[in-house]
């Protein structure tokens, strides 16, 4: 109900695409962080359902609903699904549990919890939280899982959060799904949490040593360095960066890449330059070569940065206020006029 409700003010106010993800919300973490917690089937596409009613009830025929799954990196879940019978979706979520399979009564201990799963008595291993444990290894094929039922109750992109930016990874989920799901598409994070440098360092190295190429002068733990910034390796891993939107678009079905948080990134770089050049020998030729230069330039707008925050209509409203008395702020002797 609660998911039905927001989707349809977000609906209401001009969304025409949502994105839902498998993660409990009250223990909500980032995709890249550890410590992820995920609920059971039923209770994720019980929220597609209730997203895509909303659509319909208002009118919205072509709504997108992006099915997120973190289960590749989370290892954990807050409950047990309800099963009925033997390979339903309850059942199918609760073999991923891991445990000890335990024989009797008597290996039960106060506060365990058992289910039968795979037709055997599993004592479910759960943390000091309350929290239960997936078997290690098990989240490529609960991704599958989660993806397959996603788009089967109305989800129309999938959104796989990976921990690195590996082109095949990606696509050897996707084929699997693709055998069910023949027309399955992928939403992918280009995220800024990857170290893309020596992610794909290490990608061409790895590649490299299956070929049996020589690799004596690389420490592949250290790839990160400066020192290796001029060599063939870097060279190639830069070029499979700038090729990763086209590789991973023909090879592993990503209909949409988007990147999170690069503004953050570039404000945080920019400002850390400018006060050392500032601040140092540059003084004040820091920030006139290294930004207002350019923006005029470039054409970027913001160089009239008054004109940016309103300026203009600020005249427009005094005029329409106060007539030939507003004291306007864009005359001649506004130095925005400066700039052209």
């Amino acid at each position: 109900e609660a998911t039905y409700l927001l989707a349809k003010k977000m609906i209401e106010a001009g969304a025409c695409a949502i994105q839902i993800e498998n993660q409990v919300s009250d223990e909500k973490q980032c995709g890249h962080q550890d410590g992820k917690v995920t609920v059971p089937h039923d209770d994720f596409l019980a929220k597609i359902r209730a997203v895509r009613y909303a659509f319909l009830e208002l009118g919205v025929d072509d709504g997108i609903i992006v099915a997120r799954t973190d289960s590749l990196g989370a290892g954990l879940t807050k409950q047990i699904a309800v099963t009925k019978e033997l390979d339903d979706i309850g059942d199918k979520y609760n073999n991923f549990l891991d445990g000890d399979y335990i024989e009797s009564a008597s290996d039960i201990d106060n506060g365990d919890v058992v289910v039968k799963s795979e037709g055997k008595l599993l004592k479910v291993k759960r943390l000091p939280s309350g929290l239960f444990c997936f078997k290690q290894g098990s989240g490529e094929d609960r991704v599958i899982l989660d993806c397959i039922t996603s788009l089967q109750n109305g989800a129309d992109l999938l959104w796989i959060e990976t921990e690195k930016p590996h082109v095949g990874q990606i696509a050897a989920m996707v084929n699997r799904i693709r055998e069910v799901m023949p027309h399955a598409k992928l939403v992918y994070n280009n995220s800024p949490s990857f170290n893309w440098t020596l992610n794909f360092r290490q990608q061409v190295f790895d590649a490299w040593s299956e070929q049996g190429k020589d690799l004596s002068a690389y420490d592949r733990d250290a790839l990160m360095s400066v020192d290796y910034d001029e060599t063939e390796l870097a060279a190639e891993a830069d070029n499979r960066i700038r090729t990763f939107q086209a590789d991973a678009a023909r090879e592993a079905g990503i209909f949409h890449h988007l990147i999170t948080l690069p503004t953050y990134h570039t404000a945080a770089l920019s400002t850390d330059n400018l006060a050392k050049e500032y601040f140092g020998d540059q003084g004040m030729l820091g920030y006139v070569a290294g930004v207002q230069r350019k923006e005029i330039r470039q054409g970027i707008a913001c160089v009239k940065h008054q004109n940016m925050a309103g300026s203009d209509m600020g005249d427009d409203h005094k005029e329409y206020f106060a007539g030939e008395a507003a004291l306007k702020a864009g005359g001649k002797d506004n130095t925005m006029n400066q700039f052209g």
